[in-house]
């Protein structure tokens, strides 16, 4: 009897020594990844109908019945996301990319269900290129939420950037030129200056950097931002609103991790002139009255605070929740309309299933407030969303040797 388990438990060493012996010869080339998702819900209120499947403070009416008549069903697959991404072995060490698009549509393509681009990158060593998460922005700060927006204070932008990162890892700093002018739901930036006739320029790239600091219980990461912003007036009559400024923002944010099933996810964020890296902010630059009667108004880079406080909890294997509050408020500049965004609230708690490995299903309860600047307005959207979201992924290999 010894013998024989004596000898069963060799053929089972060589068995498992041979299989991670096999395992370790291969290297990952290519992973093809991305989930399929459908939203269904129902709004209580009215939002703008090309938002009609999130929730945007911005996009909430300035007015009664700006956008009809409250209560609306919703159907959406415009989450569905697909992805690529490839090791090649270089001279100067493995060379990473990532192509990355979903069916959402923004910009000119507001409303619609059409492929989206999120990531066109490239990484080698130390260096990175191309489209890609801005240092700016904490990705790691979104809750495990099904709104697809997110959080309303939360500074969020997939920018065109070339990148330098000197310390990688959990502890990391990074540090970024990035495409200038752009803005964060993919318009035309001159819609964020609320300055008839006036167009954007930018002479230099915007300059972003983060650095994060890793501990048992989570980490903490400061970024910063820094932007030179000019705008010209095209108009040859009255007065002359071209002007120049210097756009900054800080933006502290953290995981906490709160026992083994609770995450705290927070950020907060001050700057001035950087709204189009906010997830849902108005104008960067607005009319300010001078006192001055050669030249009454003027622009200015407006103010703007941003909050982030979520949980994400893990009852189980099979259930979670997520809940949490953020808000962004804008300094408003004294020639603004009266009915100009000035504060924004947003609010979410939900409860999650994964019934199978890959699967999930759940219901979310989703809040949304808009305050005007002067007028006294004030207005809400609740919504009620089912979610239904199937992930896939397949991975190819290839031996070391070849």
């Amino acid at each position: 009897m010894l013998l024989r388990n004596l000898l069963f438990s060799a053929a089972w060493l060589l068995i498992t020594t041979a299989a991670t012996a096999q395992e370790e010869e291969k290297t990952k080339v290519m992973e093809i990844y991305g989930f399929i998702m459908m939203d269904a819900g129902y709004d209580f209120n009215q939002i703008h109908p090309d938002w009609y499947d999130v929730v945007r403070p911005t996009k909430l009416p300035s007015y009664k019945n700006q956008y009809g008549t409250d209560g609306n069903t919703y159907f959406s697959v415009r989450q569905t996301r697909l992805g690529f991404k490839n090791w090649f072995k270089t001279g100067l060490g493995e060379l990473k990319t990532q192509f990355e698009f979903e069916m959402f549509g923004t910009g000119v393509d507001a409303g619609q269900t059409t492929i989206r681009l999120r990531h066109a990158y490239a990484e080698l060593g130390k260096f990175g290129a191309g489209q890609y998460w801005s240092p700016f922005m904490d990705i790691d700060v979104f809750p495990n939420t099904v709104e697809y927006w997110g959080p309303t204070g939360m500074a969020f932008f997939r920018n065109i950037q070339v990148r330098y990162m000197p310390i990688q890892g959990d502890t990391r700093l990074t540090i970024a030129l990035e495409r200038p002018g752009a803005s964060a739901d993919q318009g035309v930036y001159d819609d964020r200056l609320a300055l008839d006739s006036v167009h954007g320029r930018f002479p230099l790239p915007d300059l972003s950097a983060e650095y994060r600091h890793a501990f048992k219980w989570g980490y903490i990461e400061l970024a910063g931002i820094v932007r030179k912003m000019e705008w010209e007036d095209q108009n040859p009559t009255g007065y002359d609103l071209s002007g120049d400024g210097v756009g900054w923002g800080l933006n502290l944010s953290t995981n906490i991790k709160i026992g083994p099933r609770v995450v705290f996810r927070g950020s907060a964020l001050y700057g001035e002139g950087v709204q189009n890296y906010m997830n849902d902010a108005p104008v960067d630059v607005a009319l300010k009255n001078t006192g001055n009667p050669s030249k009454p108004v003027e622009g200015v880079l407006l103010p703007v605070t941003g909050l982030v406080g979520f949980f994400d909890i893990n009852w189980n294997e099979k259930f979670s929740s997520s809940f949490g509050y953020s808000s962004i408020d804008i300094d408003n500049s004294n020639a603004q309309n009266v009915d100009a965004f000035k504060k924004g609230q947003y609010a979410i708690g939900n409860l999650m299933w994964y019934p199978v490995k890959n699967a999930m299903m759940g219901v979310e309860f989703q809040w949304g407030d808009r305050d005007n600047y002067k007028d006294g307005w004030s207005t809400s959207i609740s919504k009620l969303q089912f979610s239904f979201k199937y992930n896939f992924s397949q991975s190819f290999y290839t031996k070391k040797n070849d």
